[in-house]
C-alpha cells in the first residue's frame, strides 16, 4: 500500500439512479483500478465515503491498527 500523503481532489462524481458512480481515470489510473476489480466500501456515518481496493484491504487493517496503538501508546505516555 502506498504511504498516505494528504488527501487529493480527482473531481466530483453523481450517482446514477442504480446508484452507480463513475470512479475518474485519473485515480482509476493512480491506483491501478481496472473494470472487474473488487473494493472494498467503508464509510464514517455522515462525514466520509472510502474505497480501499480488496486485495489490499489486509494490509490497510494492519496499517490501522500500527497506527491506534501508537496513539493509545502516546496517550497513554501522556497521562
Amino acid at each position: 500500500m502506498a504511504a498516505f500523503h494528504g488527501p487529493k481532489m480527482y473531481g466530483a462524481v453523481t450517482v446514477g439512479e442504480r446508484g452507480q458512480v463513475v470512479i475518474p481515470s485519473e485515480l482509476r489510473e493512480s491506483f491501478g483500478v481496472k473494470a472487474g476489480d473488487k473494493l472494498i466500501v467503508f464509510a464514517k456515518p455522515g462525514e466520509a465515503i472510502g474505497l480501499i481496493p480488496a486485495d489490499q484491504f489486509n494490509e490497510f487493517l494492519s496499517h490501522m491498527s500500527k497506527m491506534m496503538a501508537s496513539i493509545k501508546k502516546e496517550k497513554t505516555n501522556n497521562k
